[in-house]
């Protein structure tokens, strides 16, 4: 633990309750009140983590709606991280879906009006030869994990600029509160290179450059001058790229991940969700991913991810990567990706089906008699009654994902799968839905969401110092998110572990990964004689330490 301990002077005073890392608030003792210059500068009671737990939820909890709740949480943040991250850790079903999906998009799409307190770094295009200084003035000088984006593809909500921060913040409390990633050795980032929201270029409380996007190479300069800053400034952190739009996440993911330790969430841990989502449903249906007919909808970069690691998971189990393909159909805005279509990205071309061009999702569902559709697409409500209809007539349990953010955008609703459906949906979702009740029988959707893997991979990345981050770490984080899964569950139709679960799911995934680190000889730390119990030490817990 002490590596995580911070690695700054210790304040005193109003310095020390300033500082949200360190700051317990009514919860410092008399001999620390006395020893760190805080007499006078507290009330007198002395209160228990516990008992201001009780008062910040009660606080919380008479908030109107749900963006209120979020900026009082920030608020907390801001003040006392490990009150904080203790409130959302217990109480992480209630609190999860406010810091984060759904709620963070409609934060980010407010993020200049109720913006409170800068958290994170911005790195704009006028900062161009400048970015290692910037990097410099992060008061932490160890750092573990970044998340940045650029703002333009936040969750379905489309360009946001550097109002996109709430993401990588988002992103980064997740990695806290799943996976215990010390909140000191985190940094959340915005390459701020301008906006193509014409809303946010005439709002005049927006926080970011007043100018349309840079592209091209002026673009690609800034990023690779970022991407060599940081791994001098911080060696060894795992930079997280999240919300990139779909012309930049491929092929930025291409051009880093073998000189840097980095991946795409959006990619990489979308995709690794979904393949322990379907291993969780094979067990249901008693059957094995090559035999199974999946149709995405969204050809985009995380359908592409997702169509890449089940060809992986497939041909790792014996089966030709030709075969693999053959039962992968990708749909866009223009229709099925067909061998006929000239408009095709490389990465799209190689899931091109000899079939006919159809332009009508619905139509192609019944064409191609799907036992398993996915939606990436960011269009609320493509998965149509008379589409669920068709897919249940062809299966005895037809598997549905549903996994476009925030809820406004995904593509149907648990209701409306289950209802369709006659109750024999297996449905997965992006956001969180609540339990359905249908003639008698409730029924418990699961949430897809990437805070099951991306917070475990990092946790092992950072427990066995990887220099690199491989495919193959994200399906070994599957299989152990799938492993988590009890009988009892499945029968239910849940594919995913509980909520409360979370932190066991993560240790469960950083150990395999931390194992594939090590088999893949990319580890720069010698492997502990006991990697488990290395992992659960290094580990946050929001517990107020002792100063004195």
């Amino acid at each position: 633990m002490k590596k995580f301990l911070p690695d700054f002077s210790f304040p005193k005073g109003m310095e020390l309750l300033h500082n949200p890392l360190l700051n317990k608030g009514t919860a410092f003792t008399a001999d620390e009140r006395k020893q760190l210059q805080l007499e006078g500068l507290l009330p007198p009671f002395v209160m228990t983590q516990e008992e201001q737990k009780i008062k910040v939820l009660a606080s919380v909890r008479v908030q109107t709606t749900d963006l209120d709740k979020y900026i009082y949480l920030t608020s907390l943040q801001d003040r006392n991280e490990a009150l904080f991250y203790r409130l959302v850790i217990d109480e992480i079903e209630e609190f999860m879906p406010i810091i984060y999906t759904p709620t963070v998009g409609q934060a980010c799409q407010e993020y200049g009006h109720i913006f409170r307190r800068p958290r994170g770094l911005y790195i704009s295009s006028n900062d161009k030869g400048s970015i290692k200084k910037i990097l410099r003035n992060w008061p932490q000088k160890n750092v573990d994990v970044i998340v940045v984006t650029d703002g333009e593809r936040i969750l379905g909500l489309g360009d946001l600029g550097a109002d996109g921060m709430g993401i990588p913040v988002g992103k980064l409390s997740l990695y806290t509160i799943c996976a215990g990633i010390h909140p000191e050795r985190t940094l959340p980032i915005t390459i701020d290179v301008g906006t193509n929201n014409e809303e946010l270029l005439q709002d005049p409380l927006y926080i970011g450059l007043r100018q349309k996007r840079d592209i091209g190479d002026q673009y690609d300069s800034l990023l690779d001058e970022f991407m060599d800053a940081t791994a001098q400034i911080f060696p060894n952190v795992l930079v997280q790229f999240e919300d990139f739009a779909n012309r930049n996440a491929q092929r930025l993911l291409a051009k880093y991940r073998n000189n840097y330790c980095t991946f795409n969430d959006d990619i990489q841990g979308t995709a690794s969700v979904v393949l322990g989502g379907l291993l969780s449903a094979m067990c249901i249906i008693k059957s094995s991913l090559d035999k199974q007919r999946i149709l995405f909808c969204g050809a985009g970069s995380a359908a592409i991810g997702i169509a890449d690691i089940l060809c992986r998971e497939m041909i790792h189990c014996g089966v030709d990567k030709k075969i693999a393909r053959k039962n992968l159909f990708l749909f866009d805005s223009s229709g099925l990706l067909t061998v006929d279509r000239e408009d095709l990205s490389e990465a799209n071309l190689k899931y091109a089906q000899q079939v006919d061009i159809e332009t009508n999702f619905s139509a192609a569902v019944k064409k191609l008699k799907p036992t398993i559709v996915i939606g990436v697409s960011g269009v609320g409500g493509v998965f149509e009654e008379k589409m669920v209809r068709n897919m249940t007539q062809e299966n005895d349990r037809p598997i549905i994902f549903a996994l476009s953010n925030p809820t406004t955008k995904s593509e149907c609703t648990a209701e409306q799968a289950y209802s369709w459906s006659e109750g024999r949906a297996i449905f997965a979702s992006g956001s969180p839905f609540d339990t359905v009740r249908l003639k008698g029988k409730t029924y418990h959707p699961g949430q897809g969401n990437n805070a099951y893997v991306f917070p475990g991979v990092g946790l092992g990345i950072v427990a066995s110092g990887a220099t690199r981050v491989t495919d193959e770490m994200f399906r070994a984080a599957a299989h152990a998110l799938a492993d988590m899964m009890e009988y009892k569950n499945l029968e239910k139709g849940t594919l995913y572990p509980a909520l409360p679960e979370i932190r066991n799911v993560s240790k469960r995934i950083a150990l395999a990964v931390a194992l594939e680190v090590y088999n893949s000889d990319l580890g720069s730390q010698p492997r502990p004689e006991n990697l488990k119990q290395h992992i659960e030490e290094i580990m946050y817990s929001p517990h107020y330490e002792s100063y004195v």
